[in-house]
């Protein structure tokens, strides 16, 4: 009974420390980013390494996404008789919701994947340690700039994939199924405010902030050699698009309940 027990219980003390640890690097990460010398250099050459590896997918993805609400929701508010509102329902639905998942899931899969095999390498590798040896921190020094290259191709991804799914979805809906132009634009305009936008934005640099700290503490604490950097990789992915899509809840709801609906 108590082997049984204590087999149940692992795996949740297991995750617990594994949350308080993120957390703990997270913390790390703050402290860290306004202590002198900022390491600028490596932050420029990981923001251009993360925005060369994910601007094109991002870019390819917003295309077919912007026609699937378009045209999904073109199709459900034509049968509710509202035509009218289709320009509203879409490119709010890309702004708020669509555009920051969009760009966090591929900063994440492409990025963050790239930032925990460059760690994981170094930590069995040895250099690390070396680096702690030296009196080097390297949460300062390799964490800290790779975060926020996150946090700002993240945050510029957004504002790419915002346009390019609304332009694309005005494409679908307008031209192949046969929308007004003018009721699509002034139904935006009408029921869309600022800080829809801002929240996009918010929610793409706390997407980032969230991809970039899990990626490096999994590369940090690799397990197993070469194989557990290849593991480490997965888990990194997997955990960040967990806690992405639960970040994406309660900041949607913290929204809806601060910021009023335009015209209500």
């Amino acid at each position: 009974m108590g082997d049984t027990r204590a087999s149940v219980l692992t795996p949740v003390t297991g995750a617990l420390t594994q949350a308080g640890n993120i957390v703990e690097l997270f913390v790390d990460v703050v402290r860290n980013t306004f202590r002198r010398p900022f390491q600028f250099r490596e932050f420029v050459e990981q923001a251009w390494f993360i925005a060369s590896v994910t601007i094109l997918p991002t870019a390819m993805v917003a295309i077919p996404f912007g026609a699937v609400v378009s045209l999904q929701t073109g199709s459900l508010i034509r049968q509710l008789g509202a035509e009218s509102f289709t320009g509203a329902a879409s490119v709010l639905a890309v702004i708020q919701q669509g555009s920051p998942l969009v760009t966090a899931l591929l900063v994440a899969g492409a990025a963050g994947s790239a930032v925990t095999a460059d760690l994981g390498s170094r930590t069995i590798r040895e250099e690390i340690d070396a680096m702690e040896v030296l009196g080097i921190n390297p949460v300062q020094r390799l964490v800290v700039p790779r975060v926020l290259a996150m946090v700002l191709v993240a945050v510029l991804l957004n504002g790419l994939v915002a346009v390019v799914g609304i332009v694309g979805g005005y494409f679908f809906n307008v031209i192949l199924q046969s929308g007004n132009p003018g009721a699509y634009l002034s139904s935006f305009s009408a029921f869309a405010q600022l800080p829809d936008l801002w929240i996009g934005e918010v929610k793409a640099a706390i997407f980032g902030v969230i991809a970039g700290v899990v990626a490096a503490y999994k590369g940090l604490h690799p397990k197993g050699g070469p194989k557990g950097v290849g593991e480490a990789v997965n888990q990194s992915v997997v955990i960040t698009f967990l806690l992405l899509f639960f970040a994406n809840l309660i900041l949607t709801m913290v929204y809806l309940q601060i910021v009023p609906a335009k015209g209500s």
